[in-house]
């Protein structure tokens, strides 16, 4: 063949030469071929992905894309860098949560023991009061009152002793609220605790009187020995930025106060903040709680370890299953701390170490080698995803979120997403198709993250995962929303 033909007869013998390479190939490296990291055979990024990141500044470099059948029965659909190990953000908590579910089941419990020490008489206990925290990651205000109420139940209203609060079940090293990102009164920065009381976090509800020309505040809970400025001065501003304008005291342990007013335009406001003395939040909240309740406690509140005794009763938290909901829908970081902790709670205290960070990671590593993958190991860190160094790989991703939909416990997993359009992160989702998608995402300072399951045009469902890490990831947002429709308008 003369040389300048080779131009004129190669590409129509291309396809033919895929073909037979195909025939030929064995399945395994055929697979192997098709879950390495680049763009999947013959294929380039949706147009409306690929302008959308152009338009970001986002260079595909620093992009990962998954689409692929949910069951693993075909050939990515779309496949680009999939092998790179990449910070996925909140992404990781589809990991703790899907182990959880496997590990402990859908319907596993914490509970809190509660223990009296010493004799009941004439609603007093001659004694002290213990509360053993067992890692509830939903131990909120409501919760709470309803522990102590059952307190009262046994007949004590008056607590001549102490009441002792046990947080020796997880073992943690002392961490810093403003480490991550300097912003040490967002409650998604409260550290895990064994004993968890409503996140450290003390909500405020900013109810407008516009008759009286006031705002009313409500804490919940009530902190013994904090004073609460219970009343502010409405204004005719915009309610834009709010909180700004109340200009909040939190500075003081013992005083919150607000120097400015609250915009009679808003309605009513909801807003959460960690208390600025971790440390002492459980005890003044159990304090104020049991005075609010009208109990009488003649010692205090500290800390201490709990008796060997059997307790009285055992308060249970709500199912693994609901919470988990709770942790995906809205991203809570430190539930899914809570639930990763666990992993590594002890099934019987006395033999066994408590639960801690290290003990948590091994667990989910031998559980990924045995049930996801034995490569791909992700570096979990915290479980939460609100950190620097975790990486997973959408490959990684990808196997996860098929082996979890040809289980029994797909169902949890997809209902704890949120669905796109309709709730929690995803409920301002500029995706099209309203709906067709139940997707946990991820975001940090240079991360960008969506993963779960697309529910095609076609009747098929797809696991998808796009993972972006770079300094522009939050401008990339449009370009995921693109993918989702592409997705999903499979016909």
């Amino acid at each position: 063949m003369k040389p300048g033909l080779i131009p004129r007869v190669l590409p129509p013998l291309l396809p033919y030469m895929w073909r037979r390479i195909l025939r030929v190939l064995p399945p395994l490296a055929l697979a192997c071929l098709c879950s390495l990291g680049g763009t999947a055979w013959g294929q380039t990024l949706p147009a409306e992905v690929s302008a959308a990141l152009a338009r970001a500044k986002v260079p595909r470099e620093a992009v990962a894309l998954l689409v692929v059948d949910a069951e693993g029965k075909q050939t990515p659909r779309l496949s680009h860098r999939v092998g790179t190990a990449m910070n996925p953000a909140s992404v990781m908590k589809l990991v703790t949560t899907y182990a959880a579910l496997d590990l402990l089941g859908p319907a596993y419990t914490w509970r809190t023991p509660v223990y009296v020490e010493g004799a009941v008489r004439d609603g007093t206990l001659y004694g002290n009061l213990h509360l053993k925290g067992q890692g509830d990651p939903k131990l909120v205000a409501e919760r709470l009152w309803l522990l102590l109420r059952r307190v009262q139940g046994l007949g004590i209203h008056t607590i001549a002793g102490d009441i002792v609060l046990d947080r020796s079940a997880f073992e943690l090293a002392r961490s810093d609220a403003a480490s991550f990102d300097g912003e040490p009164l967002r409650p998604y920065n409260t550290a895990a605790d064994a004993l968890l009381l409503n996140f450290k976090s003390i909500t405020m509800t900013f109810t407008p009187d516009a008759t009286a020309g006031l705002a009313q505040v409500q804490f919940e809970p009530h902190l013994a020995g904090v004073q609460l400025q219970t009343q502010l001065a409405l204004s005719s501003g915009d309610c834009a930025d709010y909180r700004a304008a109340l200009l909040p005291d939190f500075s003081d342990a013992n005083r919150i106060r607000f120097g400015g007013k609250f915009p009679a335009s808003c309605g009513e406001k909801v807003w959460s903040v960690a208390y600025t003395d971790p440390d002492s939040f459980n005890g003044r909240a159990v304090q104020g709680l049991w005075h609010q309740l009208g109990g009488q406690l003649g010692g205090r509140v500290r800390e201490g370890t709990a008796p060997a005794s059997a307790p009285v009763f055992e308060f249970a938290s709500p199912p693994l299953a609901e919470v988990i909901r709770e942790i995906n829908k809205f991203s809570n970081n430190v539930m899914a701390q809570q639930v990763f902790l666990t992993l590594s709670l002890p099934l019987a205290p006395a033999s066994l170490p408590r639960a801690t960070a290290d003990g948590s990671r091994e667990v989910l590593r031998r559980w990924w080698s045995a049930r996801i993958s034995a490569n791909d190991l992700p570096v979990f860190d915290n479980g939460s995803g609100l950190s620097r160094d975790g990486r997973i790989s959408a490959q990684g991703l990808g196997h996860l979120l098929q082996t979890a939909y040809r289980s029994p416990l797909m169902p949890e997993l997809m209902a704890s997403l949120p669905i796109t359009g309709v709730d929690g992160t995803q409920k301002r989702s500029q995706a099209s198709t309203l709906g067709r998608a139940h997707l946990k995402t991820g975001s940090l300072k240079d991360v960008n993250a969506l993963a779960g399951y697309v529910h095609g045009a076609s009747g098929k469902r797809y696991v998808l995962v796009a993972l972006v890490n770079h300094a522009n990831a939050n401008a990339a947002r449009p370009a995921l929303n693109a993918l989702v429709d592409w997705a999903v308008n499979d016909n």
